[in-house]
């Protein structure tokens, strides 16, 4: 499958960049600090969603659910994002950083994560970074979310991408964990813990992805359409 983005290059103009890619994978529990991580897993057990056998994790997603869309339409009102960074890797000396959300079923993810993956879009954001541009200062870039939740935004998550797997990490352990090379493919990072404590399930979502020392940044927002329950007798 091929997405379009647009690759900001600093001094440079921006040029457009279409990306072709075979597989996909999200990346959970992969916290540097395993005190995070087992916050974030109690976050989860909390809620339902069973504990992993171990950690980190790693899901197949279908290519298909990768979207760039600034519109979202889920089944229930328990969905929610959650901001990541997103290797696009065509080989290992050709990677771009993105935007991301992995947005889930909650309710589904009580008893089945994988299809939890599966049911709502990965969603990315069209603009991107070449990798070796940002790799110098990469655990200085600051990660942050909101839910648009009654019309306000409410801060959902923010720290910086030292807390989590770097690029090389997060490259090697899916290389490990599937025994397979990782060129042509989407890559979503894991994320954060919650500022709120909770799932949030509001009407949209807003990311952004901050590079303090070049003084720029990538942002992600899209709307969360709830698809209503259909009268089979058509009244």
């Amino acid at each position: 499958m091929i997405k379009h983005f647009t690759i900001d290059r600093q001094g440079l103009e921006n040029k457009p960049f279409s990306f072709e890619y075979t597989r996909m994978y999200n990346a959970g529990y992969v916290g540097r600090n395993q005190e995070e991580v087992r916050k974030h897993v109690q976050e989860l057990a909390a809620k339902g969603v069973p504990a992993p056998s171990a950690t980190p994790a790693l899901y197949a997603v279908g290519c298909h659910c990768l979207s760039t869309e600034v519109e979202v339409d889920v089944y229930g009102d328990e969905t929610s994002g959650e901001a990541e960074y997103v290797l696009l890797v065509e080989n290992k000396k050709s990677v771009c950083v993105g935007l991301g959300s992995d947005h889930t079923d909650r309710f589904l993810e009580k008893t089945d994560i994988p299809r939890s993956k599966q049911i709502c879009p990965n969603m990315i954001a069209t603009s991107v970074w070449a990798l070796e541009d940002v790799a110098a200062h990469w655990d200085d870039i600051i990660i942050r979310s909101y839910v648009l939740k009654d019309g306000s935004d409410v801060l959902y998550q923010e720290g910086t991408l030292g807390a989590i797997f770097s690029p090389a990490q997060l490259m090697e352990f899916v290389k490990d964990r599937t025994g397979a090379g990782i060129d042509n493919s989407v890559l979503f990072s894991g994320t954060l813990s919650l500022k709120t404590g909770d799932f949030l399930y509001g009407e949209g979502f807003r990311a952004e992805l901050i590079d303090p020392i070049l003084d720029r940044k990538l942002t992600l927002s899209y709307n969360v359409r709830t698809l209503g329950s259909l009268n089979p007798g058509g009244d």
